[in-house]
């Protein structure tokens, strides 16, 4: 690569826009922003748009398609606003993923079709367009569909109806339970047909331009996880992407959570990608006035840190939504990366500034990979459908009868795992590899999942009889997928588990349980646990062999109850009961830190850890395995000394180091 840089955190002064094809080829992470078009912008607005993208170092845009704003009321297509937008990308060298949008009147576009004859007419769509804009260079990739997912529901039609009598006639015939039984079919069909759209449309476009790229951006994953069915988008995809907006997406979580919450979204997403490439497609870029969750404007700080940490989860590029405001109609000039005067606001300074670090260190994030840190959280679908048909709606006073509590208990072990230093992995049960014929190293974390279907129960047993360790806690498997109560009448997990719960007894929204000469803060229920050796004695946790692996069960949810109390006595138990692993990662931290998030890439000769400190404390310890040697600064936003392992930075600072490896 024709490059030339200067030492540090030089600037690249030549060959800055060689292409983008030749970055993709070399994986150096892309960083772009959403160019919104709309009727009424003139030629000189359009220029500008791609000039200021130029500018910034940014070489990636996305477009989005709208069918409304090109076809006449004779049905005839006028192309000429779009076709301007992507001769100016060519011009200032900027690559476009371009987004099928068909007509629709919501801002974010229709999920389903809405009638067999409405198909008909996204096709016609797909065709008109396809056809007209494979020939124009700037174009990279097709976005299929723009966030597919709605929580939990899809357009009744006659193409649905068809859809789900067929789906239907293939699915297995159960044999009946001995109980009555709740089967989960609306929501299995809804994410065999959301699959099947996104497929469909696959299908239009590679008929027509066979060779480009492929691409999906999901949103609002702590919610909609169960409706999407990753591994088969992979037979259609070229990459996978996300939206993450915390205004809109991270609502369970605090402001200060945010960084935390854009790690554990991304790390979602590279599971649920598998050996494809993902994208961070929707950041967050600007200001909401009236839309979203939560009104917000990021800081340069956020923005920061936001860029990074999807860096160091691996992503291979990040599109923020939006380069410039729209106009009129939805979200009128909200989530502009500009200000209205069309200058550079505080956060497109510190994305290039992140941008110009990046391309300042090709040998580093030319060829990168998150380091997989040997844990694994996993999730159930059926869990998240169980908990909304038992709970009773309402704002309930306890936070496990709220909605989700299997995800926000999930993401508290995720929280106290980060505290030590270690980046867990988040995935649905689906997409975890059980086929392996060793699992020692590893560690599968099942928090307040609480139904775990009856297909899990072998695959579990497997894992561990081959070398794995399970940790199990919350009611996690009170139900199996027809929402029935399995921990009566011959609990199957009592093998594995080395015990049965006699019964959970509802406390207080917190109280304290000692567990091994530890006191933890637990939320509302306490598990007990059948001694089979002493009847009538009653236990709470019980550690367990089973072939080469281990267990550890608590049937009383700890982490929920770190996030009504104090989490700091469960920081403090995951830090005592992770210690071997953490003695296994390149880098941690020596102590556990609060509010620090720590990501690890593997690279050429070594590690790049990017440390995001959203505490107060400004001085941390880390300690590394003996091949690792003394870190360098690659980046940091603020004032920092590094001395040993001892780095010393402030609250909302980045800092991006990188760990060689020892010479032998």
């Amino acid at each position: 690569m024709n490059w030339m840089f200067r030492n540090g955190r030089g600037w690249m002064v030549a060959g800055l826009f060689l292409g983008f094809a030749v970055c993709v080829q070399a994986q150096l992470p892309q960083i772009g922003a959403q160019v919104f078009i709309e009727p009424g912008q003139t030629p000189e607005d359009v220029e500008q748009w791609f000039q200021i993208l130029e500018e910034n170092r940014m070489p990636v845009c996305r477009i989005r398609m709208f069918e409304a704003h090109m076809r006449r009321a004779d049905g005839a297509y006028d192309f000429s606003l779009y076709d301007a937008a992507f001769r100016a990308a060519e011009r200032h060298h900027v690559k476009v993923f371009a987004t099928l949008f068909p007509i629709d009147d919501t801002v974010g576009g229709f999920k389903y079709p809405r009638s067999k004859q409405h198909l008909t007419e996204i096709a016609a769509y797909v065709k008109t367009l396809v056809t007209h804009f494979r020939a124009f260079p700037a174009l990279y990739a097709w976005v299929l569909q723009n966030e597919p997912g709605t929580g939990g529901s899809y357009t009744e039609s006659d193409l649905a109806k068809e859809l789900r009598t067929a789906w239907s006639a293939q699915q297995p015939v159960e044999k009946p339970g001995r109980f009555r039984e709740t089967h989960f079919d609306y929501e299995e069909f809804q994410r065999y047909y959301t699959t099947w759209f996104l497929n469909w449309y696959a299908e239009q476009v590679k008929a027509l331009d066979p060779n480009r790229q492929l691409h999906v951006n999901n949103h609002a994953i702590f919610s909609n996880l169960p409706e999407y069915d990753f591994p088969k988008w992979r037979s259609f995809l070229s990459t996978l992407g996300a939206s993450a907006h915390p205004s809109w997406h991270f609502t369970m979580f605090r402001r200060d959570q945010y960084t935390l919450a854009m790690a554990a979204n991304n790390d979602i997403i590279r599971a649920g990608a598998g050996s494809l490439p993902f994208w961070l497609t929707e950041l967050q870029g600007g200001n909401n006035l009236y839309s979203g969750g939560r009104a917000m404007c990021p800081t340069a700080e956020e923005t920061t840190q936001w860029l990074w940490t999807t860096l160091g989860c691996g992503a291979k590029g990040v599109i923020f939504w939006s380069l410039n405001q729209r106009a009129t109609i939805d979200e009128p000039g909200e989530w502009g990366l500009i200000t209205f005067q069309r200058k550079a606001s505080d956060r497109l300074l510190a994305a290039r500034t992140v941008i110009e670090s990046v391309q300042a260190h090709p040998e580093l994030f030319t060829t990168t990979h998150h380091h997989a840190s040997g844990v694994t959280l996993l999730v159930t679908r059926e869990s998240f459908w169980t908990d909304k048909k038992q709970r009773l709606g309402g704002n309930d006073a306890f936070e496990a009868r709220r909605g989700n509590a299997g995800m926000k208990s999930t993401m508290a072990w995720y929280e106290a795992l980060m505290c030590c230093g270690i980046s867990a992995e988040i995935m649905e049960m689906d997409w975890f590899d059980w086929n392996k014929a060793s699992y020692r190293g590893q560690t599968i974390v099942l928090s307040h999942q609480i139904s775990i279907p009856e297909r899990w129960w072998k695959p579990l047993e497997r894992f561990v009889e081959r070398g794995g360790r399970l940790i199990v806690e919350g009611v996690t498997g009170y139900f199996d997928e027809h929402q029935v109560c399995i921990m009566q009448n011959d609990f199957p997990l009592k093998n594995l588990l080395g015990g049965e719960v006699s019964e959970f007894k509802a406390l207080e929204a917190i109280f304290p349980l000692e567990i091994e000469e530890q006191t933890l803060p637990v939320h509302l229920w306490r598990g007990e646990i059948v001694d089979a050796q002493k009847p009538g004695n009653v236990r709470y946790i019980q550690r367990n062999t089973f072939g080469a692996g281990e267990t550890l069960w608590i049937p009383s949810p700890i982490a929920l109850g770190a996030l009504q109390g104090s989490g700091q006595p469960f920081v403090l138990f995951v830090n005592r009961e992770f210690a071997a692993l953490k003695a296994e990662q390149p880098v941690t931290f020596k102590t556990p830190e609060p509010q620090m998030v720590l990501k690890t890439l593997d690279v050429p000769n070594g590690y790049v850890t990017v440390v995001v400190n959203k505490g107060k404390k400004r001085k941390v310890s880390f300690t590394t395995r003996p091949d690792v040697d003394a870190a360098q600064v690659v980046f940091a936003d603020k004032q920092v000394t590094l001395h040993g392992h001892v780095a010393t930075f402030g609250p909302e600072e980045t800092l991006v180091l990188f760990w060689p490896k020892r010479a032998q």
